[in-house]
């Protein structure tokens, strides 16, 4: 049995410095901050014009590569996990050809041209994805090599849509070897779910390019989306990766989660993983023994709810593929949904469940939604908030879930190693978010209906730019639509 210890020794964090402060934002739209503020967050960044995916994970990676001091001819996989690319035959060697050359610039030698160069999409669980590959590549291929999994992604909704103040863009590195620096991941005792739910989240290429309902080309990075049957879905299929999870485990997930030090989970939005995890405990209680049917029932006596129906409820869940066919818009869990409001503030609930979710909190206020990188920007800032805190997570455990609407989950034990603090000191989340500007009402229509930053006093520096996007269709020459990079100093 192979029992070498594989997982995370740093994580770098990109984000443009194109921000949008959703307090004002609630004065353009007339929204209330304190609503917003209270189950989205504090601001979200916009992609420049001149600026992609491609661009914003190449910042990311040689940041990653510079600042840890990473050799990159031991580099033998570097894997993009993402939703958001826009070119369907390269991906991460599009990354590897921009970082390259930069090191060359540097005299740096260069990622090894022998290295793998994979990308992986299901929606936002695509880094999860390429993190439990890259684990799997260094476990059983090459030990003595690293791994870096990129996860790069832009979120835009429509104006006026419920989605809107949940947009972002950015993009985290994150380094994989043989016995890590901050924490090892348990890749063989993950859970796993995954079920066809086809009206969940979709970004139909087809239907955008022919600019149906009047849509223009710069729809095509618009999603359609159900948002409560999409919050259900996500609920669902966390519950369902955590039963695949418990299976290999103890088979009591009540006190896995239990004795879990800290949560890490997609966050499309602020609330939405205090509410999945807050309904995934009540679920582990429900599936429990005696003492966990005890506390369960505990918190339903602080409520008018009836304890046989909450119980009925959550050991006899819905199939939520089957929604759309009914009422795509009824609740799954509604009465444990229901509980939760009225005991998300009780001080045992708080200790035993809202706690687990405390370390970066308010340091992701700021991130909006990354997708595929944003389990791994929260993880970043817990352990900034754990440094900045002088908690030592040390052989603790945590759980880092995954989710991607469409639907499929993770759920990814991992134990922090002795001495995390050095390696997690040198790139900080925080830092990548000191530099920005403030958009103007105007500015933000502008940057999304024009993708222009005319007017917009802030030049990029010591990063990856577009430097222009071809147009020749010759017969002995094609590169339209083809992006040419360069990197500013």
């Amino acid at each position: 049995m192979n029992d070498q210890k594989v997982g995370i020794s740093a994580i770098s964090t990109y984000v443009p410095p194109y921000r949008v402060d959703l307090e004002e934002w609630c004065t353009w739209t007339n929204q209330s901050w304190e609503k917003i503020k209270h189950v989205i967050g504090t601001g979200f960044r916009m992609m420049g014009p001149n600026q992609t995916i491609y661009t914003m994970a190449a910042n990311a990676v040689l940041d990653l590569i510079l600042s840890h001091k990473v050799s990159p001819s031991e580099i033998g996989f570097l894997a993009l996990g993402t939703e958001s690319s826009t070119d369907n035959s390269a991906g991460s060697i599009i990354i590897k050809g921009m970082v390259n050359k930069e090191l060359k610039r540097r005299s740096i030698e260069p990622i090894s041209n022998n290295c793998e160069v994979p990308e992986y999409k299901q929606a936002c669980l695509s880094g999860i994805y390429a993190l439990k590959n890259a684990v799997r590549f260094i476990k059983t291929d090459a030990p003595r090599l690293k791994g870096i999994v990129v996860c790069s992604d832009i979120a835009l909704y429509q104006l006026g849509a419920s989605g809107e103040p949940t947009q972002g863009a950015g993009a985290v590195a994150v380094l994989i070897e043989s016995n890590p620096k901050i924490a090892e991941v348990k890749t063989s005792e993950a859970g796993s779910a995954s079920d066809y739910r086809h009206l969940d989240f979709r970004k139909p290429i087809q239907y955008r390019a022919k600019q149906a309902n009047g849509h223009s080309d710069f729809d095509l990075e618009l999603p359609i989306f159900n948002g409560k049957y999409s919050s259900s879905c996500y609920v669902d299929g966390t519950l369902n990766a955590m039963d695949d999870m418990s299976s290999k485990n103890s088979g009591h997930l009540a006190n896995h989660l239990k004795g879990t030090k800290a949560i890490f989970m997609h966050r499309p939005f602020k609330k939405m993983p205090i509410t999945a995890f807050s309904i995934a405990y009540l679920y582990a209680l429900a599936h429990g023994d005696k003492i966990d049917h005890e506390e369960l029932i505990k918190y339903v006596n602080l409520s008018n709810l009836d304890e046989n129906e909450i119980l009925e409820e959550l050991l006899n869940k819905p199939n939520v593929s089957d929604f759309p066919d009914s009422d795509i818009n009824r609740e799954a869990l509604p009465l444990t949904t229901e509980l939760v409001k009225i005991i998300h503030s009780e001080s045992d609930f708080q200790k035993n469940v809202i706690s687990k979710l405390r370390f970066g909190s308010e340091l992701t206020m700021e991130m909006g939604n990354i997708y595929s990188g944003s389990v791994f920007g929260w993880l970043s800032a817990g352990l900034e908030d754990a440094l900045n805190c002088e908690v030592d997570l040390s052989n603790e455990e945590a759980l880092m879930i995954g989710y991607g609407s469409g639907d499929a989950a993770e759920v990814i034990p991992i134990i922090f190693v002795k001495g995390w603090q050095k390696s997690a000191k040198i790139t900080p989340f925080s830092s990548a978010f000191k530099s920005h500007i403030n958009l103007t009402h105007e500015q933000y229509l502008k940057l999304r209906s024009e993708k222009t930053t005319n007017g917009i006093d802030y030049d990029l520096r010591n990063e990856f730019v577009v430097r222009k996007i071809g147009t020749e269709e010759r017969v002995d020459f094609q590169d339209a639509g083809i992006e040419y990079y360069e990197f500013l100093n």
